[in-house]
């Protein structure tokens, strides 16, 4: 039997979104005035080792008990809890992050609604619930990526407190695999480019992302770039990204692409000479700091080095194109080398007035492409070659396929 005291409530995103008007994937539960001990007798499972969080004896959905919680120490698990029959709804809500995630719904689809989330809801607004807002620092990237997601502004008191954990140190204490989580999500959401402009506004991208922020200011030759400033290209060449695709390595090689124009020395600017490489050890850098899973590195890697190149196919030799292609390792990986010329499709269209350009460097590429895999390996093998002899005798007969590959191309 359920004690006569306790209450059940969907809280955070789940009510959030159902205001929103948006599908409800996971639902999040609070349970106010039961023990443990009572939870278990009712049938649910205890999983939480923080802190009492039980599993649903039917639908297997997460109920934890009300709680508060108090910074206690440095670091994200700092933190002492808090859990009792006593403890409130209200100040449960209120160790949240933000208002729109401090709501609850009861049972009878109440909404409890103690600081003004919906209103805040209906006004895009992203405000934070309490000053204990600063004792998580991973909430300014949550504050960021929730930005990317509804395309919310930030409230400027909200703001105020997130440039000065940003100052203070605050993010010292953030793991890199937190920080990767939350840039892999921001990556998904449907307008990415807000997680860098919140982050560069609050001071936060300097201090995580040095390598992006220092983009900023930094000028480019305007017959290329008419745009002219490096770090508004790359917020151009993420909403070009966001629209060709919506897979998440496509959008870190648009974000990470450029990163050695940050550093091309001053009395050579606009022109940024040998910047792909650069650019290469700097995010071979940043991969190793945030534990960069290899499927996103190594895409970010061959668009850093190859776009340059890629860009100007029309241009080069074919025996060029074959190094490219061997380059990317397009030949046993196709389906990343279509990842690719997404990703160069993307840096090509991002720029002021040029966003509606066709790119024919991809269609020509991946013609180029089924020319050269087209060519019979076992013919090689049957007139004997073998070692040195048959990848040279290879590499001619695949140079002149691309050869005829461009000759047929009626795209350029």
């Amino acid at each position: 039997m359920t004690p006569p005291t306790m209450q059940v409530y969907r809280v955070g995103g789940a009510v959030r979104d159902r205001l929103l008007g948006e599908p409800v994937q996971d639902c999040d539960w609070v349970v106010v005035g039961a023990t443990p001990a009572q939870m278990e007798a009712l049938g649910y499972k205890p999983v939480g080792r923080d802190f009492p969080v039980f599993l649903h004896p039917v639908t297997g959905e997460e109920y934890a008990l009300a709680r508060t919680e108090r910074k206690s120490g440095r670091g994200y698990k700092g933190f002492l809890v808090h859990a009792s029959p006593e403890v409130t709804l209200e100040e449960d809500l209120r160790r949240r992050d933000l208002t729109i995630n401090a709501m609850a719904e009861a049972e009878d689809g109440t909404l409890v609604d103690p600081y003004n989330g919906q209103a805040d809801l209906m006004a895009g607004l992203l405000r934070h619930v309490s000053p204990a807002f600063v004792e998580d620092p991973l909430r300014v990237l949550r504050v960021a990526r929730f930005a990317a997601r509804f395309g919310f502004r930030v409230a400027g008191e909200t703001m105020e407190l997130m440039r000065a954990m940003s100052a203070g140190g605050e993010l010292a204490d953030l793991t890199p695999e937190r920080v990767w989580q939350e840039l892999e999500r921001a990556l998904g959401e449907s307008r990415p480019r807000r997680f860098l402009e919140v982050l560069r506004d609050c001071g936060a991208l300097a201090v995580l992302f040095p390598e992006i922020d220092r983009l900023f200011g930094v000028p480019q030759r305007t017959d290329y770039h008419p745009e002219v400033d490096t770090g508004v290209h790359l917020l151009m060449v993420m909403d070009q990204a966001t629209q060709l695709s919506r897979e998440a390595s496509v959008r870190f090689a648009a974000l990470t692409h450029d990163l050695g124009k940050g550093t091309t020395p001053a009395d050579v600017l606009p022109r940024h000479y040998g910047h792909e490489e650069r650019s290469v050890e700097l995010l071979r850098a940043l991969c190793r700091r945030y534990r960069v899973p290899n499927r996103f590195r190594d895409l970010a890697l061959i668009v850093a080095r190859y776009h340059g190149i890629c860009h100007r196919i029309d241009g080069v030799k074919a025996s060029t194109v074959l190094k490219l292609l061997q380059g990317c390792d397009a030949f046993r990986r196709p389906d990343r080398f279509e990842l690719f010329l997404l990703a160069c499709e993307a840096d090509f269209r991002g720029r002021l007035g040029l966003e509606d350009r066709p790119y024919p460097q991809a269609a020509f590429l991946r013609a180029a492409l089924r020319a050269a895999r087209d060519v019979d390996a076992g013919t090689l093998r049957a007139m004997g070659l073998d070692g040195e002899d048959f990848a040279e005798e290879l590499r001619k007969r695949r140079i002149h396929a691309i050869g005829d590959a461009r000759r047929a191309d009626t795209s350029r």
